[in-house]
């Protein structure tokens, strides 16, 4: 964290009047850095930054660029992809945390921010549960069931779901289904909280 004590969320948008509003939005309980594009989001960048909110299409480096060398760097933050890109197949290769898509409101974008913060505090496999969750749910949310049901990159991702929801389930005491998992989980995040 910062010497301010608030977490620090860095917006990387290319369009001025998104990137204000974003901080307006955030400002009173993040302390907020603005970056126009992806070079200028990378000097930013350092292990104070806990979220990073990131637009996909920028001119010079892109979203996607930014990301990888946002992961290279392996400084812990969260990453949400906030773009009006439509989201493909391609998703699954990338190492974001969450994807929304414009236009987006203030609710959403807090929701999203509070949950990446607490993601942050979650282990590893948590953390990487969590994001292939949110490209499963992604890519339920714009994609037909014929599309997904003839895609194997859509059949390992629900395979590797699974596991990891078994690997979680026998670290977290042996849950039979997935209101106890989904109840544990949220009782975990509680207690963190207190």
């Amino acid at each position: 964290m910062s010497d301010s004590d608030l977490p620090v969320v860095l917006i990387v948008e290319d369009e001025p009047d998104v990137a204000e509003t974003y901080k307006l939005w955030l400002q009173q309980e993040y302390e907020v850095r603005m970056a126009q594009n992806g070079d200028e989001g990378l000097e930013q960048l350092d292990a104070d930054v806990d979220v990073v909110l990131l637009d996909r299409m920028m001119p010079g480096l892109s979203g996607d660029e930014v990301l990888e060398r946002i992961r290279e760097r392996d400084l812990g933050c969260r990453v949400a992809m906030v773009t009006a890109v439509e989201p493909d197949f391609d998703i699954l290769e990338m190492g974001f945390d969450a994807y929304l898509s414009k236009p987006i409101r203030s609710e959403q974008l807090h929701e999203t921010v509070d949950n990446l913060l607490d993601r942050s505090e979650y282990d590893s496999l948590l953390q990487e549960y969590y994001a292939l969750v949110e490209k499963q749910a992604t890519l339920e949310a714009t994609k037909s069931s014929a599309e997904l049901a003839e895609s194997s990159q859509y059949d390992e991702l629900s395979q590797r779901i699974a596991e990891m929801r078994d690997d979680l389930s026998d670290t977290l005491g042996g849950i039979e289904d997935d209101s106890d998992f989904i109840a544990t989980l949220r009782g975990l995040s509680d207690d963190e909280d207190n």
